[in-house]
């Protein structure tokens, strides 16, 4: 009795206090959409700060997550940045917040006791020696969180996904980045220039915002403006509208809505970057200033339903803009391709005869849980032989370009795009079938890398999709 009472009262001293803490984390983890930030009140008049610059401006639930860690480790396991020798381990960066709030919580207390009648307000102590003043001055991000572990982030939610105990790294680390951006005005000289591009054109790339429409000339495709109306809003990115081998996409995807009789128009000049980018790097300023244009410009045409080829439009779009009133039908092109198919409305009946793996976007699949719609187009295609890497579904390993990551030089440990491209090498693919404009520049990239262009190649599914008809 002695022993069991005794072990009792030793739990919430010890780490087995996750035994409680793990269960109850489960009971209140996030059940809204997977792949939604948190809004940020920019319009707070009291804040001091944006974002998380101290422990205790964390919700009561994101340190509770400190707790409920188990140190299983599953998280770093799957993290491509730790795995690819990167400053970052989602497990290490819990402890250590964990550790923080500690060490934090019992200075605070401690002053807390000094304060007695007797003493009065004067004699108040707010610091006891210069340790305990170095403790309350130390900043989360660049202090107990190193800069470079915060900025390795691809935020492709591998951690969360394989988190027993519901623990959420990803908006943590966003918290961060937004105190780092907003507040302090310490990012990377590389996201300075695509916040600037953002700002000025409307697209990261810093590309005229007049051109926008200039891919869909050819095709001969309708702007909302021209159109009045459509029963679908195409809505390409600024990859299918100013990448040129994204641009390639665009078009193949406007062949195939051609080709099943689809109604459908862009906005044309009048779109602007989602802000996907701007927001998972920290400047939710500029993110909420895209969105609300965004928002404004589709309401004036009425619409209703929105295709894209792009999961971070599509996961923005779908889950994030209803948070400013923008409340629309999303569909990723992949669901809309399969639907096609599945309801007849097209046909591919060319062959491809070509060993053809796909490579799962992390916004598509892990955030938004859209994993068959993509295979579905490859096992509709004739003479297809569909393989499966190492990392596929909820395990697939990302391209690298997620959480802002696709405007910033990787200078640490290996590429993560190169790793990822092996793992096609390895079931000796000949072709990549992609459903994101990102993954599909970092695969192409590793396969030049690799100097694997004679042996495989990496496609659009809307590609692929197009040259079966």
């Amino acid at each position: 009795m002695f022993i069991a009472f005794g072990f009792i009262a030793y739990l919430p001293w010890s780490k087995l206090f996750h035994i409680f803490t793990s269960s109850a984390n489960q009971f209140f983890r996030n059940f809204g959409p997977r792949g939604a930030l948190t809004k940020l009140d920019l319009e707070d008049e009291n804040a001091e700060s944006f974002g998380v610059g101290k422990i205790e401006e964390f919700t009561w639930k994101q340190l509770f997550d400190t707790d409920a860690c188990t140190r299983c480790g599953r998280c770093q396991d799957n993290c491509p940045a730790y795995l690819s020798g990167k400053p970052l381990s989602p497990k290490q960066m819990t402890q250590d917040l964990k550790a923080n709030l500690d060490e934090r919580g019992s200075v605070l207390i401690k002053q807390k006791s000094r304060k007695t009648p007797a003493e009065g307000p004067a004699r108040q102590e707010t610091a006891a020696d210069e340790a305990t003043a170095a403790i309350l001055d130390k900043s989360l991000a660049g202090g107990v969180i190193e800069e470079e572990t915060l900025w390795a982030c691809t935020t492709c939610k591998a951690c969360e996904e394989q988190c027993p105990v519901f623990v959420e790294h990803v908006q943590k680390t966003v918290d961060m980045r937004r105190y780092m951006v907003l507040t302090e005005s310490q990012f990377p000289a590389e996201a300075q220039l695509a916040f600037k591009n953002m700002e000025n054109n409307g697209n990261p790339w810093g590309v005229g915002m007049a051109t926008r429409a200039d891919w869909a000339k050819d095709p001969g495709v309708k702007t909302m403006a021209e159109a009045g109306q459509a029963e679908v809003l195409y809505w390409p990115g600024c990859s299918g509208a100013f990448d040129d081998r994204n641009k390639k996409v665009a078009t193949a995807f406007v062949k195939v809505m051609q080709a099943a009789g689809v109604d459908f128009a862009i906005l044309g000049a009048e779109e602007t970057c989602c802000g996907d980018s701007a927001r998972r790097l920290g400047n939710e300023y500029l993110y909420q200033t895209l969105a609300r244009q965004n928002i404004e410009t589709m309401k004036s045409y009425h619409v209703k339903k929105i295709v894209t080829q792009c999961p971070h439009c599509f996961n923005t779009l779908k889950n994030e803009y209803p948070q400013f009133g923008g409340d629309f039908e999303v569909i990723h092109h992949s669901e809309f391709i399969a639907d096609l198919i599945a309801k007849g409305k097209l046909n591919l009946t060319k062959p491809l005869d070509k060993k053809v793996t796909y490579h799962d976007s992390c916004y598509l699949g892990r955030y938004n849980e859209v994993y068959d719609a993509p295979r579905e187009i490859l096992k509709a295609i004739p003479q297809v032989d569909l393989v499966e890497m190492k990392h596929n579904g909820s395990k697939s390993f990302c391209c690298g370009a997620g959480g802002g990551r696709m405007w910033l030089e990787e200078n640490i440990g290996q590429r993560i795009n190169v790793m990822r491209t092996e793992e096609a090498l390895d079931v000796k693919a000949e072709v990549v079938g992609t459903a994101c404009p990102f993954c599909l520049t970092m695969i192409g990239d590793g396969i030049n890398a690799r100097e694997a262009g004679e042996a495989m190649a990496a496609y659009d599914l809307a590609e692929l999709a197009a040259a079966a008809l």
